[in-house]
């Protein structure tokens, strides 16, 4: 399971009680990628629920490959480099 952008738009109580329950079906039966902006700190403003949160972020860290990624966004360095272009 792919889940893009995590914590893009934060999740209802339902929403988010319904996710947990997905992943916590899918721990240690398949793969699951995950990418946000967000540390681990900031998932409770997601989830709404930060006991479920803790929970959650416990089956997901476990046995986890976690890449922090420290780059630009590639979607701003191009729309700088357009605007730059544009104005010369």
């Amino acid at each position: 399971m792919i889940l893009d952008e995590l914590g893009y738009i934060p999740f209802s109580k339902e929403g988010a009680e319904l996710l947990f329950q997905v992943l916590a079906e899918l721990h240690e039966k398949c793969s699951v990628v995950i990418t946000t902006n967000l540390g681990f700190a900031d998932w409770s403003q997601v989830f709404v629920d930060p006991i479920m949160t803790n929970a959650l972020l416990d089956r997901l860290t476990h046995k986890a490959h976690i890449i922090s990624c420290t780059w630009e966004s590639y979607r701003l360095k191009q729309s700088l480099a357009v605007n730059t272009y544009a104005e010369t």
